[in-house]
This record gives structure tokens, C-alpha cells and sequence, in this order.
């Protein structure tokens, strides 16, 4: 997707954009967490994708395990292109995405909000200690190589 790997990185955030780090890729995850969306036709046609980039998109969200494929008739031969566990938690780094674009990119506020289905209440996505709660500062955010990661603490 990149072109470039980042083996040698020690860094998550570099690993995960080799996977997920390009526009069409996250707007199909998008459309297939919050839209419904399953099919090559829903995503083609919500996303004005060209058809040669979203056959290569969906190719590699499968490779990744992101996504499978379910055929779903045999004559022509279709598929639904499914999210895996995988896929589905990749849902609160777009929610967080969203409110970052809500904050900086959205001039006339924000064009959507999720909500939680089952109550109906507003969705977001929220920075958070383990011991103390909410961190309303990202410069009170640091960084910690493991084996010294306080991470353990949610387990």
C-alpha cells in the first residue's frame, strides 16, 4: 500500500498505516462498519471508486485479514466482502479520526455523529488513564518501550 515496510520501526503506528494507511482503503472499512456496506457494487457506488483501485483495495484488506470474503451466488459469481474481529476494531481509531476531521477539517461542523445503537446516545472516542481517568492534555501523553509499558494495567 505504502511501498515501504517498517520492520526495523518500533512503532505501531508505522505498522498499522502499511495496512490501513491510504484514503480508499479506510473509506471502505468506514463504509463497511458504520454503512452496512458488504458488496463490491455498495462500495463502488458510495465511494465513486474506480473499479481497478477498489478490486485492488479489497484484495488487500482480505490479505491483511481485515476482511473476508462470503460468495453469495455462483452464477455470476459474487461475494460479500465481510469484516473480520480485526476489521471491526479498527472502529475507534476512525471514530477518533472523525473527531480530529470534526475539529480541524470541518468548517461548517461536523457532517456526522455515530451513536450507539442499542441507547441512542452520542459516540466518542475518549483518551484515557487506567488509574486516573481522562487525560485532557496530549502533552501529558508519553511514550514507553516495553517491557516497561503500563499497558499491563488494562489487562
Amino acid at each position: 500500500m505504502l511501498g515501504k515496510t517498517y520492520d526495523s520501526q518500533v512503532c505501531s503506528i508505522a505498522r498499522s498505516l502499511e495496512v490501513v494507511g491510504e484514503r480508499w482503503s479506510l473509506l471502505i472499512i468506514r463504509d463497511a462498519l458504520f454503512a452496512g456496506s458488504t458488496r463490491y457494487s455498495d462500495f463502488q457506488r458510495s465511494l465513486g471508486i474506480a473499479t481497478n483501485i477498489l478490486k485492488d483495495r479489497l484484495e488487500g484488506l482480505v490479505e491483511a485479514g481485515i476482511m473476508r470474503r462470503h460468495q453469495y451466488s455462483q452464477q455470476p459469481e459474487l461475494y460479500d466482502y465481510l469484516l473480520t474481529e480485526k476489521g471491526r476494531d479498527l472502529a475507534p481509531a476512525l471514530i477518533a479520526l472523525t473527531e480530529w476531521g470534526d475539529r480541524w477539517a470541518a468548517p461548517d461542523g461536523p457532517p456526522i455523529c455515530y451513536s450507539h445503537t442499542v441507547c441512542g446516545s452520542a459516540i466518542g472516542h475518549e483518551v484515557v488513564g487506567a488509574r486516573c481517568g481522562r487525560v485532557d492534555d496530549p502533552s501529558e501523553c508519553g511514550l514507553d518501550q516495553v517491557p516497561a509499558c503500563p499497558r499491563n494495567a488494562w489487562s
